[in-house]
């Protein structure tokens, strides 16, 4: 069955000094101010875009190694994800790093280490930012 999310943005003003938020409707959880500079310098209490992409990969990410994981008969006790997403003005997004610590009970690295590229391949949000360099470190804790 398939889903949709919906979240709401609205701007006032121009770019540089303008300033705005994004709301996630479908859960409720909260609206959030952004500006440019929360997005191309510090955040200052403000998110980005970069950082609602880096929330999702870092959980989609985590759902989908822990998925493989378990279909392979080896159900992870716990998975770690830090999503980095780097945006450069004028450029765009230029890349995703992901680090992911797991503990997986009787699974060695080289295994950890192919379900680990397996998800990044695979997850959603990796297969919706193909173009982007997506960088993986990932290791059994």
């Amino acid at each position: 069955m398939a889903t949709t999310r919906t979240a709401n943005a609205h701007w006032e003003g121009p770019l540089l000094s303008g300033q705005g938020t994004v709301s996630l409707d479908s859960s409720k959880v909260g609206t959030f101010d952004v500006t440019w500079a929360s997005r191309s310098e510090e955040p200052n209490g403000r998110t980005s875009p970069e950082e609602l992409i880096a929330a999702a990969h870092s959980t989609c990410y985590s759902m989908a190694l822990s998925h493989g994981l378990a279909g392979a008969g080896n159900p992870p006790e716990k998975v770690d994800t830090k999503a980095e997403v780097t945006f450069q003005p004028g450029e765009g997004i230029t890349g995703v790093h992901l680090t992911v610590r797991a503990s997986v009970p009787g699974l060695s690295a080289d295994a950890f280490e192919k379900a680990a590229q397996d998800a990044k391949a695979n997850c959603p949000v990796s297969q919706a930012l193909t173009g982007t360099k997506i960088t993986l470190d990932a290791a059994l804790v």
